[in-house]
């Protein structure tokens, strides 16, 4: 049975089946999506994060030669009317390893926030070039 029929049964809401379906890279709850890309000498490593304050929920930390990007997101919402009450709370931790450039240092990277994405810029030292030499291809038989 595929996963997506497994989470749409009467009891969940289509909301909770979306939330489902795009929850994570590679369907892993909690991860983070990022892209990168080269900037000239840096690797830019976007992250989406909406909703989170930058300076409270966020934090970004070097370990084992990766980059660990980790958030925690709380929202809550309460109305009172005549008629009774509603609350609604969404809450989560999420986070994201990606190994760091050869020769990156921890002391060069630089993070911003904002809309709703962070942009981390790692610095990529240039490489020197390995000696480079033409291997021949000879048919076998």
């Amino acid at each position: 049975m595929s996963e997506l029929i497994k989470w749409f049964d009467a009891r969940r809401s289509p909301f909770e089946v979306l939330e489902r379906l795009f929850e994570g890279e590679r369907g892993t709850p909690g991860a983070i999506r990022v892209e990168e890309l080269l900037d000239g000498n840096d690797l830019v490593v976007r992250a989406e994060l909406p909703g989170v304050d930058p300076e409270k929920d966020v934090e970004i930390s070097v370990q084992d030669h990766s980059l660990l990007i980790s958030a925690h997101r709380q929202e809550r919402t309460e109305e009172k009317a005549k008629g009774g009450y509603r609350s609604e709370f969404r809450y989560g931790s999420f986070s994201r390893a990606l190994p760091l450039p050869e020769g990156a240092t921890e002391q060069d990277i630089r993070a911003t926030y904002a809309d709703g994405v962070l942009e981390v810029r790692i610095p990529v030292p240039e490489q020197t070039q390995a000696a480079h030499r033409k291997i021949e291809v000879k048919r076998a038989g």
